[in-house]
């Protein structure tokens, strides 16, 4: 024994008797997460913080007025749906632009005054793919429950701690999480919960499961008659169809309230003319003046105001009574002025420009920030220098764009209505929507190609934790975030024609990347933590190709590509740079994945471990064996290595040289540091240490050998 090998564990007076098993090594006490982290189960669950989504759409949509909104809290209906321990749904509806949204910010404002009420809201978005499924609607109710009462994810822990993230992501996602809201809301200590969910026509995946369920609880028997639900929606047949016959329900109808409605908007057009007075310099007679035309063209809708007013903040005060008769009562009729306002710019370049941002953000599945924008249209490169630059171009896209932060909105789910109606589309384009999903794929892997490489975050640790992550800035994934995660979606989602077949042969785009970068996508996704997304989208590639084709060498890539990540989700998903490590050395010889990145398998692994030659065989290193490994031992010299089992057979092999196991078994260690993460079947049940050689005893009687490079560097 040589006493200054750390890791070295002296177990040479063991003996192998039937049924014996020994395991030596340190003790560790630890909970699930440690104080002070964040829990992975809360973590995993959460889609977005409905809380911050209020504060962005406030200050997107302007101050928050409660003059334009008191009106609500003493409607006959509200006092009912309030008072009344039978009404259980309040169901606001309204056209597009009569401020639904903003009722409800309001609504939540009062509620939460009220320390009796538990309140939980949603609000979905159609221009962003997290926030407009009905599953999506039930973690973020689920989360801003548990958020208050910390308590209540036990309901979500009996199922997570088994399945894991792909709990709230497979395709069983919307039967477990019904299942644990409703287990939520039955809990017998949480009393009075309000249930908040806006634009209904909004959720645009699953909704009418979504109703189904509201209808559900709200018709359910005492064990949630403290529920009760406030719902918002357009006009929309579909909705009406499905919650007419909801128990309980009180419906509120904007355009029946036009009272009510009107002084609610005249009070909002005061208070922007105000603004407009006090920034602008108005005189009292043009004040006076706006405030009638506003008052008169209206149509009771305050998106329109906000729209005029957003068009009068940078016009002089004596151009302002002009300007105003520009602008057309009704919605459409104003985005149709908007439209022609971009058509009409001075610069033909930044008209080309402008209406090229229109049909990529008319396009892609969430907003998109100014970097992101820049990568998928190749705009010049001036842009990118400073990209606050680029900022110009989306104030140029007249008010159908707003940008927060550095991310780009639609001002209204009904302008993005608007622009690709057929009438607005043409106008903008002479390509199709369906082209746009190829050009936004074509460049997505553009950028992807030029940008990607081998720890791209310059990490060096082979065992390094995402959790420990701290992003770099300037950050080089930033721009190609979307692009990351969504360009197989693209090309889903373009009708593929017999000119694009190509790129889907060997050597076309798809072969290339595959080929050059899949490990270096993969590793992006997990830094991003989007890696359950690209999981998703090699699903639908497959499928994709499988229509294609029958049986093709792309399909059988991608097929692979997808076993590989699938194989080592985990791993990849927490530890990034493992997949440049385990993820490799554990898959099978045969994996088109393996093959081709053999180069990328890790140099300071001399001796790597047998595995199978495919997807479905183990094929380890020591043989002989039918019951559990229970022990491993070197002898004294570490020139040589037995293993003992319950079948009472001893088998021997030969060894040099050693490192470490950590405590759970997860991890082959370097000075206590992860360095090859354990797929599941890998786990020991026994090992044995000498030197750089690890020994691994597994549940399926065999024995694995590993031999590291005692030189290699940290």
């Amino acid at each position: 024994m040589n006493p200054r090998t750390s890791h070295y564990r002296d177990i040479t007076k063991n003996t192998f008797g039937n049924n014996t098993r020994i395991h030596q090594g340190d003790i560790h006490n630890h909970d699930s997460h440690a104080r002070g982290q964040a829990d992975p189960c809360l973590t995993d669950l959460r889609i977005t913080d409905p809380r911050d989504d209020k504060t962005r759409i406030e200050e997107t949509k302007g101050n928050l007025l409660r003059d334009s909104y008191c009106w609500i809290l003493d409607h006959a209906d509200f006092q009912m749906w309030r008072n009344d321990p039978q009404c259980r749904l309040l169901w606001i509806k309204g056209d597009p632009g009569k401020g639904k949204t903003m009722l409800l910010c309001g609504i939540i404002n009062e509620l939460e005054k009220l320390a009796a009420y538990r309140l939980s809201y949603f609000f979905c978005q159609a221009t962003e793919a997290r926030l407009r499924s009905a599953p999506a609607v039930l973690r973020g109710l689920i989360y801003s429950l548990i958020v208050q009462q910390p308590s209540l994810i036990s309901y979500v822990r009996e199922k997570y701690d088994h399945a894991g993230k792909q709990l709230f992501e497979d395709i069983n996602a919307w039967t477990a999480l019904s299942k644990i809201l409703m287990a939520i809301l039955n809990d017998p200590c949480l009393k009075d919960v309000v249930l908040i969910i806006d634009a209904l026509d909004e959720c645009i995946e699953e909704l009418p499961r979504l109703l189904n369920l509201i209808k559900q609880i709200c018709s359910a028997s005492s064990s949630s008659s403290h529920v009760k639900w406030i719902v918002s929606s357009r006009n929309w047949p579909g909705i009406e169809n499905r919650l007419k016959n909801a128990e309980q329900k009180i419906s509120l109808c904007l355009e029946l309230n036009e009272d009510s409605i009107s002084a609610a908007v005249q009070t909002y057009i005061h208070y922007k003319v105000n603004l407009l007075a006090e920034e602008n310099s108005y005189s009292n007679k043009i004040q006076e003046e706006t405030q009638r035309y506003l008052v008169s063209n209206a149509n009771n809708t305050f998106l329109w105001v906000a729209l005029v007013c957003q068009n009068l903040n940078n016009v002089r005060s004596w151009k302002v009574l002009k300007k105003l008769k520009t602008y057309p009562p009704g919605l459409n009729s104003l985005y149709e002025r908007m439209l022609d306002q971009i058509l009409k710019l001075d610069d033909n370049d930044d008209v080309s420009l402008c209406k090229h941002v229109l049909t990529i953000l008319s396009t892609v599945y969430r907003p998109v920030t100014l970097h992101e924008l820049h990568s998928l249209i190749g705009s010049p490169e001036e842009f990118l220098e400073d990209i606050s630059l680029f900022a110009e171009i989306i104030c140029l896209c007249g008010s159908f764009l707003t940008i927060r932060g550095d991310t780009i909105y639609f001002i209204h789910q009904s302008a993005k209505d608007y622009l690709t109606t057929d009438e607005a589309w043409s106008t903008l384009s002479r390509s199709s929507a369906n082209d746009i999903h190829y050009t936004i794929f074509s460049q997505s892997l553009q950028s992807i190609n030029a940008t990607l490489r081998r720890d791209i975050y310059c990490l060096r640790d082979p065992g390094y934790l995402i959790s420990q992550l701290q992003q770099p800035n300037p950050d080089p994934l930033i721009a190609v975030w979307y692009s990351c995660v969504y360009w197989i979606n693209h090309l889903c989602d373009y009708n593929i024609g017999d000119n694009t077949k190509v790129n889907f042969q060997e050597g076309g785009l798809l072969d290339t990347f595959l080929r050059r970068h899949f490990l270096h996508w993969l590793e992006a996704l997990s830094l991003l933590q989007e890696t359950s997304e690209g999981i998703l989208a090699l699903a639908r590639l497959m499928d994709l190709l499988s229509e294609q084709t029958s049986q093709s060498q792309m399909l059988i890539l991608v097929q692979d590509a997808r076993r590989f990540t699938l194989r080592h989700r985990w791993v990849i998903e927490y530890t990034p740079l493992q997949v440049y490590v385990s993820a490799l050395i554990f898959s099978p010889l045969q994996s088109q994945m393996r093959m081709i990145y053999k180069d990328e398998e890790p140099s300071w692994m001399p001796l790597k471990p047998a595995v199978e030659a495919d997807w479905d065989a183990c094929l380890p290193t020591l043989e002989g064996h039918s019951g559990w490994v229970t022990s491993v031992v070197f002898s004294p010299n570490g020139q040589r290595l037995a293993s003992g089992s319950d079948d009472n057979i001893v088998t021997r092999g030969t060894a040099h040289y050693g490192y470490g196991i950590n405590s759970d078994k997860t991890w082959i260690t370097k000075d206590d540091m992860p360095l090859v993460w354990l797929p599941l079947e890998y786990r020991p049940t026994a090992s044995a240490i000498f030197g750089a050689t690890v020994i691994i005893g597994c549940a399926s009687g065999r024995v694995l050998v590993m031999r590291f490079s005692i030189n290699q560097a940290n």
